[in-house]
């Protein structure tokens, strides 16, 4: 296929791919890219939500050129009743500052944009093309990788593993273990399209403003999961996810739930009138610090979905992302200017660039929080909502019955569920995990 040797070989063209490759190459390092899809992206039809600090740590002047939708200037949390919503909503006009925080986007456009700028800076890119495994030397260094194509084997000192979540290479070659299904989600997406006017009136929104609506409760049916709403330019992005574990669990299937979730009185207001025109499914890695792979070894490094690098109760991925591919190019570029070999010892330097960053920081904080959602998943998701649903509606309806009553009749739901108890070791459960 090819017969030059690179510096390094890059598997995967996504987020944390495509930083990894543009840091590289950026430095003056012979890049090798290589993406199974069709193009960088062709895989990603779904919205998303991007964080400009850390773009702009790899492209300062992106949001120049970068195909943006809307910027955020609004919060909506909501936990659902079988046909209500108790919320809690955060709107900031300082949000509509001159380079705003964040943005939705359109992965499939985001990331080809992306690749565009890994190649301006010298990498080479190639589509259509999976790698099959990787080769190693005879004492268990990694060389290189071989290709469905022909023409063999192609070398290099490094290669870094950007291939996701469910990405096989890493785990045939013996460097990570397949992810449980108790610490993957399986979220499906859909597209919904609207007149850019109507979806400004409906979510309150001038120019370019954007809000995003994320949702937990009954619409889960007891598993751990959210559903969510993205606002973008001439489209609205509606999805729900929930643990893989729970699915096999249970009958309910991802479409189906994300059927009840769009058909809730709360959201098939905001969706009326829509065309559906895309629909996408993928896996997210929900385990947390816990579940973090072996990140370096001899000539290879891991970054992104594939090293379980998201942030669950932030529902942060692309940023974790983005920070991991850079800093393993930035990595990669101080060993390989120092002309060291890209031994296990060396690349520890990576981990050390990321238990210095905010993304261990952050995972190793919350590092038991998905194991509780997990296993209290029918009181957080299920029995808690209901009893707040009902406890609102006692509070807010007038009909001639005494308020103590109502108290009564509250209290009594909770007695009922036996959830004194569980309410109150949940509670002091979550606020210790939270510490």
């Amino acid at each position: 296929m090819i017969e030059e040797r690179f510096d390094a070989i890059v598997i995967g063209a996504g987020m944390a791919g495509n930083a990894a490759a543009h840091t590289m190459a950026s430095r003056g390092l012979k890049v090798l890219q290589l993406e199974r899809g069709e193009y960088p992206g062709s895989k990603n039809v779904q919205g998303a939500i991007l964080y400009a600090d850390m773009v702009e740590k790899i492209v300062p002047n992106f949001r120049e050129e970068a195909p943006l939708e809307r910027h955020l200037v609004e919060q909506r949390f909501w936990m659902m009743g079988e046909r209500s919503h108790t919320g809690l909503q955060y709107r900031n006009d300082d949000f509509n500052e001159e380079k705003p925080n964040r943005y939705t986007i359109i992965r499939s456009q985001f990331d080809r944009w992306f690749s565009k700028e890994v190649q301006a800076q010298g990498a080479i890119v190639i589509c259509e093309t999976t790698v099959t495994e990787l080769v190693s030397d005879a004492y268990g260094k990694v060389i290189g990788v071989r290709t469905d194509r022909r023409g063999g084997t192609i070398f290099a000192d490094v290669v870094v593993l950007c291939e996701g979540v469910n990405g096989l290479l890493g785990s045939r070659a013996g460097l990570r273990a397949t992810p449980k299904p108790e610490h993957v989600a399986l979220a499906v997406k859909e597209m919904h399209f609207l007149p850019r006017e109507t979806i400004e009136a409906r979510f309150n929104l001038h120019g370019d403003e954007g809000v995003v609506v994320e949702a937990a409760g009954v619409i889960s049916k007891g598993m751990t999961g959210m559903g969510f709403v993205y606002t973008n330019k001439e489209s609205v992005s509606v999805g729900m996810g929930c643990l893989v574990s729970d699915f096999a669990a249970n009958n309910d299937t991802p479409y189906g739930l994300l059927e009840t979730f769009k058909n809730h009185p709360s959201i098939k207001p905001l969706l009326e009138g829509s065309e559906v025109k895309e629909y996408a499914a993928h896996l997210i890695p929900e385990g947390g610090f816990r579940t973090i792979p072996e990140l370096f070894g001899d000539g290879w490094v891991v970054c992104g979905d594939a090293a379980q690098l998201n942030n669950a109760i932030h529902r942060e991925g692309s940023n974790l992302a983005l920070t991991s591919g850079r800093l393993a190019g930035e990595a990669i570029f101080q060993i390989k200017s120092r002309r060291d070999p890209m031994t296990k010892q060396n690349l520890a330097l990576y981990k050390q660039y990321l238990d210095d960053s905010f993304v261990m920081k952050d995972l190793k904080k919350y590092k038991d929080m998905p194991a509780l959602l997990h296993a209290n998943s029918q009181n957080y998701f299920l029995a808690y909502p209901q009893l707040v649903s009902k406890a609102m509606e006692n509070f807010l309806r007038v009909d001639g019955t005494p308020k103590l009553d109502k108290e009564k009749a509250t209290i009594a739901a909770f007695v009922k569920e036996r959830r004194w108890t569980g309410l109150f070791g949940d509670a002091w459960k979550l606020a210790r995990a939270w510490r």
